[in-house]
Parts: C-alpha cells; sequence; structure tokens
C-alpha cells in the first residue's frame, strides 16, 4: 500500500501512464463522458468530492503545462474560476462548452467528481519534468 500519493489506484496508474500533451479531463457530476474515454467515477454524493479538492490533488502529482476551460465559467462560475487559478498558474484557454466537450473525446481519462456546479470542468495537458 502506498505510504503517500494518490491511493486511488487508477488515478495513479493514469497519472503513471501519460507522455507529453495527453489529456485528462476532470469533470463535475454533469458532464456526458465519451463511450470511448475511460471514466474514474468519484461522485458519491452532490459536492462531494468537490471539484477544486480532487484538482489540488491531481495537480500536486501532475505535471501540468496548460488548461482548458469552458468560455461560460467566466459568467456561471466565477467562484470556481478564481479557486482554479488560485491552484494552477499555467498557460490556459477558454472554449466553448460544446467545444469543450468536443475535447474531452481525445482525453485519456475523465475523473468525474461530486461536484454540482455549472461548468466544472477542466481539461489537463500534461507536460514532462525535465
Amino acid at each position: 500500500m502506498y505510504k503517500t500519493g494518490i491511493l486511488n489506484s487508477d488515478i495513479s496508474k493514469v497519472l503513471s501512464d501519460l507522455g507529453h500533451t495527453d489529456t485528462i479531463v476532470i469533470s463535475d457530476c454533469g458532464l456526458p463522458v465519451p463511450s470511448s474515454v475511460n471514466k474514474i467515477d468519484l461522485a458519491l454524493k452532490h459536492g462531494f468530492p468537490s471539484f477544486i479538492d480532487v484538482l489540488k490533488i491531481i495537480a500536486d502529482h501532475m505535471v501540468i503545462e496548460h488548461y482548458t476551460l469552458a468560455e461560460e465559467i467566466k459568467e456561471h462560475n466565477m467562484n470556481t474560476l478564481q479557486s482554479v487559478e488560485n491552484v494552477l498558474h499555467h498557460d490556459k484557454d477558454f472554449v466553448s462548452h460544446e467545444a469543450f466537450k468536443a475535447l474531452t473525446k481525445d482525453a485519456k481519462v475523465v475523473i468525474r467528481t461530486g461536484e454540482a456546479t455549472p461548468y466544472a470542468n477542466i481539461i489537463l495537458r500534461s507536460g514532462v519534468n525535465f
């Protein structure tokens, strides 16, 4: 058993297998997951675990070079946007929510949280640690 780190074996494996420019998604409980993409479902109830709590843990263990959010988060969920910007200090971009959903088809995994606020979804692009 791990002494430290991410105890969820599925998440640990995905992060270990990432290569440069691979992407993962952390989502709220409502984002549709393409049938071709693996889903790790952490959702236990509305709000738990939260999107930000999961993002913080993933950010501690993943080399992130870029992230993508839905443009709509700026208008409909400023609190989450501010929290994301407090956690991540990387290059970012915003796309429409429809474009965001299309981009999830290329992700290695979608990690579903119990978050129940609008547009609390993020695509993280892997960097390299050298």
